[in-house]
């Protein structure tokens, strides 16, 4: 017959054991969903200002984007709008480099948590959309020639 501190004993390695694996399973999803779902997409346009390789330990494909307009959170001020952003792939990072000044539309996935390996923004370019040979600058099909 078993007594009441064996059954008492086995009861509570039960519960210990559904608890601790009710933990992992929680634990994996929580870092699941924070650091590898992403929970929003779309396409950002405007000028891309740079694109650069760097880190310590994690080298990653940094870039940021000025995108067209104003606007500011204080009444009176002035802010430009910028888009920072990690890049995944070697290959799309090595093509933004070399469109750098140009209008690019880039498209992108925003993840709720950052991972020091694939970058330092919460945002991740993922593919080129459209890389524009126009730069802010050019007012080349604005302005009439003398020519005409």
């Amino acid at each position: 017959m078993e007594t009441k501190t064996s059954k008492l004993k086995s009861w509570w390695k039960k519960f210990r054991n559904f608890s601790l694996a009710i933990l992992a399973i929680a634990l994996i999803l929580f870092v699941g969903i924070r650091y590898y779902y992403p929970y929003g997409e779309g396409v950002k346009t405007g000028q891309l200002n740079y694109v650069v390789y760097k880190g310590m330990i994690f080298k990653t494909y940094e870039g940021k984007l000025i995108q067209s307009g104003i606007w500011s959170n204080k009444p009176g001020g002035i802010q430009s709008n910028e888009f920072e952003f990690s890049i995944e792939d070697k290959i799309i990072a090595e093509e933004l480099m070399r469109a750098g000044g140009k209008t690019v539309e880039l498209h992108y996935k925003e993840y709720f948590g950052v991972i020091p390996w694939r970058g330092y923004s919460r945002y991740v370019v993922d593919k080129i959309v459209r890389i524009g040979n126009e730069t802010p600058g050019d007012l080349s099909g604005i302005i009439p020639s003398e020519e005409e």
